[in-house]
């Protein structure tokens, strides 16, 4: 507990002395006073979504209507409103009188504050400070990767199998799993929330990470039940650290995977603000795909699997690399399309001897 306070002090402190993601956003921008006259959250809603649309910004009336909410203690303005494409929690509505009724000079000063963050490309996730993923509100801080709507599913994926399979059975009486790359700890802390007898080992190399989801378990009281340890799959002979956990009964990772041509296609607010590490997946989208399928061997219990998210492309490379590799004793069991009907998830099975 002590080793883990220290981490994020330093990881705060040194966020500071670099002046930060924030400062760095918004040092050559000057805020402008909050507009008079547009005392009412649906007057604030509509005046900056016309300035974001006039600038160019993404999901102009989403991002003001959750910045205005968040505000206002809620987390969306009205009950017809669609979520932003970056999240498909449930969210809360404001009562309808919150739409007119004046907000005082701070909450206009707040919402002056945060909108000046989203127009130097800032996401609103990291804006708010939270997100809602899989139903856990979870706290968001740049650079760690912010999880996205796909990976919901591949959460409910994996929780249809677990909950088929009864008898994977860690030594606690629930599945031992690891998740490779844990960023926040939304794919982790949503595994433990489903499954009360499951135990998680999450790793990761990147420190802001580790911190993270050591801050996210606590704040769901999931901290007894998880191990963040830092891991870099790369690193030749590393799985070793992790054998004294006991073999896992799954391994499941939103690991990097694109290709790195398409770095410099993604949106402002992700080359900015979020690290590349957790997204630049190398010339073919697999530099970190293909040493997690080398270490599960290592770790898995016989007939143990792994679940994957992966770029469109990858289910028929994967599939060609693992016949290549019969050492592996890896096999593609089955492919899942995503919501917007793309070969996104992968799982894979290991062989019994």
């Amino acid at each position: 507990m002590e080793l883990w306070g220290r981490m994020l002090r330093a990881f705060l402190s040194g966020m500071g002395r670099r002046g930060g993601y924030w400062g760095r956003a918004f040092s050559s921008w000057q805020p402008r006073l909050p507009p008079t006259g547009l005392s009412s959250a649906r007057e604030q809603v509509s005046h900056w979504t016309a300035v974001f649309e006039k600038k160019g910004i993404p999901e102009a009336r989403e991002s003001s209507e959750y910045i205005v909410a968040h505000v206002l203690g809620a987390k969306t303005v009205n009950q017809e409103s669609q979520p932003l494409t970056f999240s498909v929690g449930q969210f809360q509505s404001m009562r309808p009188v919150l739409w007119t009724q004046p907000l005082t000079a701070w909450q206009l000063q707040c919402i002056q504050r945060l909108s000046s963050r989203r127009l130097q490309r800032m996401p609103v996730q990291y804006i708010l400070g939270e997100w809602d993923f899989h139903g856990l509100s979870l706290k968001m801080a740049p650079p760690v990767f912010i999880p996205r709507p796909e990976t919901e599913e591949l959460v409910g994926w994996v929780l249809e199998e677990v909950t088929q399979r009864p008898r994977a059975r860690g030594a606690h009486g629930g599945s031992l799993i690891l998740e490779v790359g844990c960023g926040s700890g939304a794919i982790s802390l949503s595994l433990l929330s489903q499954l009360p007898e499951s135990r998680v080992i999450a790793v990761d190399k990147g420190e802001a990470a580790l911190c993270l989801t050591w801050e996210n378990a606590q704040r769901l009281q999931l901290q007894g039940r998880i191990q963040i340890i830092p891991f870099d799959v790369t690193l030749e002979g590393s799985w070793r650290h992790l054998l004294p956990w006991g073999p896992m009964d799954l391994v499941v990772s939103n690991p990097p995977y694109v290709f790195h041509q398409d770095m410099e296609k993604l949106a402002p607010e992700i080359l900015s603000y979020e690290d590349p590490v957790a997204l630049d997946g190398g010339e073919e989208g697999t530099d970190i795909i293909t040493p997690i399928l080398a270490l599960a061997p290592q770790l898995l219990k016989d007939s143990g699997s792994i679940f994957l998210e992966v770029d469109p492309r990858h289910p028929e490379l994967v599939d060609s690399w693992l016949q290549s590799r019969p050492d592996l004793s890896l096999h593609l069991v089955a492919v899942r399309r995503d919501f917007c009907g793309r070969p996104r998830f992968l799982h894979i099975q290991r062989s019994r001897p």
